[in-house]
């Protein structure tokens, strides 16, 4: 039989000083059990604090890194480790994230990247499948990258597929055979905004009985007057502007209508430059009376959801200073992707070693449900043939209606697309 050395405290501590020491050790270890090592991994936070999305970045940024923070303290504590995020500005410029990049995965070899849009992509795609480290963004996805085995993985369809999705809805809605009649307004600063206006233009060449696009005009990055564009898009017909530029060109587009008197021509708006942030930008809500925004998630609206509750959670229990606007919804549904993953990962894995490639093989295998991001988005679905889902895509539609912020329709759902 095994003899079992029991050691009391109280009668070691009358021997030797190194073996009092040694029997309080190991009475401390009996007690209280070994304490549980922690392993820290990194995210690299891309972030556009001074170029044309600085004006949302506060709240973006601020709610991506409430979800890390929620995760670190009430899933990973249990299993042994902590999720650390940094930001690094950008200022949404394909040359700079490409020249970061390198530094950044030196610095913090992190195990995913929570990206701004566009010019991430553009500047990442080709590097990512050899740095192992995937790339999550929160907006639409592009065109451009609509390749299989992709590194880069979008929270949404495309852009076209969210604008489609609203011409349909809005056509019918109309009760009209014509088609609509669309001004688009695009920039050519960015690969994301000429890859918006060229696939709305393919749709409307395949959807004629949907849209006509009158015209596209191209603005600067930062517009203040867009009254002559604005004018010629009127006279060729427009019936709707598109603007998923940025916030400044959604109110120059709408100060050019008020100065041509030409006040019940809707906008349609995307998450980043959303009607809250708009109408902040504006002065009024009411200044975008009857404009609209698409998107394929969560709206910021003050009714009570899980995603509401959610946002309060974090801002009452880790110090989340953020407004609850599309910008915070975009900012907190990246990263519930992201910590998700690194959570189903780690189930495989277990708590040390994690990879970016493993982060990656649980994008591809496991759905994030509804419920598990608290209705932040939809069910998500990622396969290897697109950067984005391509299944079962919905989008919601919120509106300005008696200078009330609302949701106008639920769960639209998205055409299939042809490729441009």
């Amino acid at each position: 039989m095994q003899e079992t050395l029991m050691i009391d405290p109280k009668k070691c501590a009358t021997v030797l000083p190194t073996f009092t020491r040694l029997c309080a050790l190991a009475a401390a270890l009996s007690a209280c059990g070994m304490a549980q090592a922690q392993t820290t991994y990194q995210i690299a936070g891309l972030a556009d604090f001074t170029g044309p999305y600085a004006d949302v970045m506060k709240d973006w940024a601020g709610c991506r890194k409430g979800v890390v923070d929620w995760w670190s303290e009430e899933v990973g504590k249990k299993q042994g480790v902590a999720l650390k995020i940094k930001d690094y500005d950008t200022r949404y410029d394909v040359a700079q994230v490409a020249s970061l990049w390198p530094g950044i995965k030196s610095e913090l070899n992190p195990v995913v990247i929570f990206g701004v849009g566009g010019p991430d992509t553009a500047a990442l795609q080709q590097r990512l499948p050899n740095d192992k480290v995937p790339l999550i963004l929160s907006t639409a996805g592009y065109g451009f990258a609509w390749k299989p085995d992709s590194w880069v993985f979008n929270a949404r369809p495309t852009y076209t597929h969210e604008a489609a999705a609203f011409y349909k809805w809005m056509q019918k809605k109309s009760g009209s055979t014509a088609p609509l009649k669309v001004g688009v307004i695009s920039s050519e600063v960015s690969p994301a905004y000429v890859d918006i206006h060229k696939g709305v233009e393919k749709f409307a060449k395949d959807n004629p009985g949907v849209m006509e696009v009158v015209e596209t005009i191209y603005t600067e990055a930062q517009p203040t007057d867009l009254t002559q564009q604005v004018g010629r898009l009127v006279r060729k017909g427009a019936t709707v502007l598109q603007v998923f530029n940025n916030t400044a060109s959604v109110v120059a587009a709408r100060r050019a209508l008020q100065s041509l008197g030409k006040n019940d021509i809707p906008i349609v708006t995307s998450a980043h430059n959303g009607l809250v942030s708009s109408g902040k930008a504006l002065g009024d809500l009411k200044q975008l009376e009857g404009s609209y925004e698409v998107y394929g998630m969560a709206m910021a609206t003050e009714d009570a959801t899980p995603t509401r509750a959610y946002f309060d959670k974090l801002r009452s229990q880790y110090n989340l200073k953020a407004n609850y606007s599309s910008a915070c919804i975009m900012g907190m549904s990246q990263a519930m992707i992201g910590v998700r993953a690194i959570e189903q990962a780690i189930t495989v894995k277990g708590a040390t070693g994690v990879t970016g490639e493993d982060v990656r093989t649980a994008l591809l295998s496991t759905p994030l449900t509804t419920e598990r991001s608290f209705g932040i988005l939809p069910t998500l679905k990622f396969q290897a043939d697109a950067p984005f889902p391509t299944q079962g895509i919905s989008v919601n539609i919120g509106t300005i209606e008696n200078g009330k912020y609302k949701i106008i329709e639920h769960n639209v759902p998205a055409p299939t697309l042809n490729k441009w």
